[in-house]
C-alpha cells in the first residue's frame, strides 16, 4: 500500500477514535470496553477511566487466535468471564475508531451473548 495512503487512513481512524472517546467514559461500575484489531490479532480491555486502570483484558494472540469473527467471539467470551469474576455486568462499548461491522460487531454480539450489557 502506498505510504501516503496508509498515513491518511491511520489519520482518519485517529480522528474517528478521538470523536468517539470524547463522548464515552468508563467508571469502576460501568467500564469502557475497547477493542483493538490488527490484521493478525484481536485484543480487548475493560477500562476504568476515572482511575486510569485496566480492570480486565483478553489477548487473542496469547490464546493463539487469528483476527476473524470466530476468534472475536472467543476473545469476547474470555473478557466476559474475567469481567464477571470482578462483578461487572454492564459496560460502555468503545469501537476504537473502527466501523461497527465484521469482527467488531461479532465481538460486541458475543459480549452480549455472554451476559455483559453493552
Amino acid at each position: 500500500m502506498n505510504r501516503t495512503l496508509l498515513l491518511k487512513k491511520n489519520a482518519q481512524r485517529a480522528k474517528r477514535k478521538a470523536r468517539v472517546r470524547g463522548k464515552i467514559f468508563g467508571t469502576a461500575e460501568k467500564p469502557r470496553v475497547t477493542i483493538f484489531r490488527s490484521n493478525k490479532h484481536i485484543y480487548a480491555q475493560a477500562i476504568d477511566d476515572t482511575a486510569g486502570h485496566t480492570l480486565a483484558a483478553a489477548d487473542g494472540r496469547a490464546m493463539g487466535l487469528k483476527a476473524n469473527k470466530e476468534a472475536a467471539a472467543k476473545v469476547a467470551e474470555a473478557l466476559a468471564s474475567k469481567m464477571k469474576e470482578k462483578g461487572l455486568e454492564t459496560a460502555v462499548f468503545d469501537r476504537n475508531g473502527y466501523i461497527y461491522h465484521g469482527v467488531v460487531a461479532a465481538f460486541a454480539d458475543a459480549l452480549r451473548e455472554n451476559g455483559i450489557k453493552v
